[in-house]
């Protein structure tokens, strides 16, 4: 299924009290992720939940701040992680991309994250930019709303 073909994505109706989410982004493309983070943001604020943003160095470094996140004082019912790496012509590509989306399942299986994940991962920076415009079919926005199911999940089964 493409992009074009999938349905929009559009905020669940929340159980409970609107969310506190942490938005975690790697920003190396940033006009590509200012894009993902308009598109979560505007996801977030049709249910009222609050958020916060964090920006790290790249997209290695997403599964480690969120470790850090759950290490740390402060609570967030949710997460989303944003990103784009795009291929080129070294192995660095693979190697980044598998090391990252494992790191970040890999947190959020250890800590039952509520996590909406919308690391980009594109041959060309064209391609990435066509999956962050605010047409509609934003991965941030998919990411955020794939959070916000997570939380929903997580308060129906008596874990959030």
């Amino acid at each position: 299924m493409s992009t074009q073909d999938a349905e929009l994505p559009s905020a669940p109706p929340i159980q409970g009290p609107p969310p506190h989410v942490l938005i975690v982004r790697a920003p190396y493309y940033r006009t590509v992720v200012d894009g993902l983070t308009e598109g979560a943001v505007r996801i977030l604020r049709e249910v009222g939940a609050t958020h916060e943003v964090l920006d790290v160095a790249g997209a290695f470094e997403l599964p480690q701040v969120l470790r850090l996140a759950m290490r740390g004082t402060r609570r967030y019912d949710g997460f989303v992680a944003l990103g784009c790496v795009v291929r080129g012509e070294t192995d660095h590509y693979d190697f980044i991309c598998q090391a990252t989306m494992q790191g970040i399942l890999s947190v959020s299986l250890q800590f039952g994250m509520c996590l909406g994940t919308g690391l980009l991962t594109c041959d060309t920076v064209a391609q990435a930019e066509a999956r962050s415009g605010q047409d509609g079919h934003n991965k941030g926005a998919e990411a955020a709303a794939a959070a916000l199911i997570q939380i929903n999940a997580a308060r129906t089964l008596g874990a959030g």
